[in-house]
């Protein structure tokens, strides 16, 4: 921020510094022009009276006038001054501000190449052009008006001797009465002292430009960094605030702005790290109720199953009422059971306690186990269940039938599996339901799909908040208690894994798990991809069975080019799904 202002400051200072030397520059050489221009034209009025006073009996049309001109031409030089080196007339008064000047006199319409001082070869001499000084500088577009009467005025570029360059002259022409014809008298004033005066006023702004932008890039640096380092300070303690050192305050100097800013960061953290504290304390108190609740359940509960277990043995087989009051305490002592064990898992998660018991285990046969813990809800429900979990080397080269070898916590990936495959049962009207397993050179993922009832828009990112349900009054079979999915999102994410969700109404939905075959190592894309393809259920009966590794079922075989291969571009590079937005709720699968 502060190179910026700087460098800002500096490119408007060059631009109002280049515009102001330019008008400077502009009228100062104005002034000398205008100031040259009005001494010239006062020179050239005292040198034309002077003139008609020594030529006022003189014919320049007899012979010996160019003596005649070369000789007042010569007094008018010298009046004031020596002439110069050159013999040509140069000076003036010396109280005049013209300076220095060449004195040029021409009697005469014609110009002629006549050496001065040559007298005319034409009899009588007359309209012969008879000149004393540098008659071949005078162009005739200012002869013209001064052969008519006219005072005239010209800027020329006049080589001189002495001079190592054209120099830029003011040449004045007039003409002087004489007893015969008008003569014609052009004074050439150099603008020698003009050019050098002009230099002198650039390089002088040049330099007063440079010091005033190294000045002011100074300047600007050292108001900027006022401004600048308070804003710095107040970004490092932000950073470190937000790092979760919530005792970082910003230092209060003085009562301006900066100030005024720093007392009301101050406050403003203060009341932050106050309301953090408060729900952390909040958390801690609601963590450790249920956990104590959970555990002082355990007790009444072990004596309340043996009892219905007591019961349930004596129920008479023909008290149909009886047995079925019996056979539902049970279940619902199983279920509450659950509850519970799910509940102290949940406060576990919470609290950071959770470990990983982490072995390199084939994940297929991590697969079959939680197939078969949810045997009995396939019988119940007669649907068909078709395992892919035959490796076919996706992006690997490997062989088929290659196991998947992976560092993961073989428990809990079962549990996840397990719920995944239980909610698919629930949800999935009987209809079959594919999983597939496929693995890359970092990641191995396994993908649940059902052909249920699905999930409508926006639904996919609330199955895993904890105790949601998208239709509270649907009958579940597997006696979940809502907290299932909530914690195979959590037992993911302590692998470092994703664990993500897709549904459409009357397509089914699809759950895949992502783990990284290496703990420690970040997922970057997923081997499967998370949106099927458009086909329908494979067909098959009842109970759990392995699948074709190519064909029948729903998601595209790992080597496809076809639909799936797009959808697993498409998807691959999907990040890690943010958590629940309130850790407190739980949900059930939809």
């Amino acid at each position: 921020m502060q190179l910026r202002v700087v460098l800002s400051t500096l490119a408007m200072s060059v631009v109002v510094v280049a515009v102001l030397g330019l008008v400077l520059q502009t009228q100062i050489a104005d002034r000398l022009v205008q100031g040259k221009e009005q001494a010239a034209l006062i020179q050239a009025d005292i040198s034309r009276q002077a003139l008609e006073r020594d030529l006022a009996r003189i014919d320049p049309d007899r012979d010996g006038a160019q003596a005649v001109l070369d000789d007042v031409l010569d007094r008018l030089s010298t009046h004031g001054q020596d002439s110069g080196s050159d013999g040509l007339a140069r000076g003036s008064d010396p109280t005049s501000d013209a300076g220095a000047f060449d004195a040029v006199l021409i009697a005469g319409s014609d110009t002629v190449g006549a050496v001065p001082g040559a007298l005319p070869t034409v009899p009588g001499g007359a309209n012969v052009e008879v000149s004393a000084g540098p008659a071949e500088v005078i162009p005739p577009q200012l002869r013209a008006p001064v052969l008519q009467g006219f005072l005239a005025t010209k800027y020329l570029t006049v080589a001189s001797r002495g001079q190592a360059a054209p120099v830029p002259t003011l040449v004045v022409g007039q003409p002087v009465r004489t007893a015969g014809r008008n003569l014609q008298l052009y004074l050439l004033f150099p603008l020698s002292a003009e050019q050098r005066t002009l230099a002198l006023v650039q390089s002088t702004l040049a330099l007063a430009a440079g010091v005033l932008l190294v000045l002011l890039a100074g300047i600007s640096s050292v108001v900027t960094r006022q401004v600048v380092r308070p804003v710095r300070q107040a970004a490092d303690v932000a950073e470190r605030f937000a790092d979760g050192h919530l005792d970082e305050r910003m230092p209060v100097h003085g009562d301006d702005e900066v100030a005024r800013l720093a007392e009301s960061y101050n406050e403003m953290a203060a009341s932050i790290q106050s309301q953090i504290r408060q729900l952390e304390e909040f958390g801690a108190l609601q963590r450790r109720f249920t956990s104590d609740v959970s555990h002082e359940l355990r007790t009444p509960l072990t004596t309340v199953r043996m009892a219905a277990e007591v019961l349930h043995a004596q129920v008479d087989p023909d008290d149909r009422t009886g047995a079925r009051a019996a056979q539902l305490l049970v279940d619902e002592l199983d279920r509450f059971e659950g509850l519970l064990g799910d509940l102290l898992e949940i406060s576990r998660l919470d609290a950071g306690m959770a470990e990983l018991g982490l072995e390199l285990v084939d994940v297929g046969a991590v697969v079959r186990r939680a197939a078969e813990t949810v045997r009995h809800l396939v019988d119940e429900t007669g649907t068909p269940l078709l395992l892919d979990l035959v490796d076919q080397g996706v992006d690997q080269g490997g062989e088929p039938g290659e196991p998947v070898l992976a560092e993961v916590d073989p428990r809990r990936v079962e549990r996840i599996l397990r719920n995944l495959l239980a909610n698919a049962i629930d949800h999935g009207e009987g209809r079959p339901i594919e999983v597939r397993l496929a693995a890359d050179d970092g990641a191995l993922a396994v993908v649940v799909r059902d052909h249920g009832i699905g999930l409508r828009p926006g639904e996919a990112g609330l199955v895993f908040n904890r105790f949601w349900r998208a239709d509270p009054s649907r009958q579940r079979r597997s006696g979940g208690t809502g907290l299932g999915l909530a914690i195979s999102l959590e037992d993911a994410r302590l692998h470092g894994g994703w664990l993500q969700a897709w549904g459409e109404v009357d397509r089914g939905a699809v759950f895949r798990l992502t783990l990284p075959l290496r703990h420690g190592e970040r997922l970057r894309t997923s081997p499967l991809p998370l949106l099927p393809v458009a086909a329908a259920p494979a067909a098959a009966e009842p109970g759990i069975h392995d699948a074709a590794p190519t064909t029948g079922t729903a998601l595209p075989p790992p080597d496809d080019d076809g639909d799936g291969g797009e959808a697993h571009d498409a998807d691959a590079a999907l990040p890690e799904p943010a958590p629940p937005a309130d850790p407190g709720s739980s949900s059930v699968v939809r």
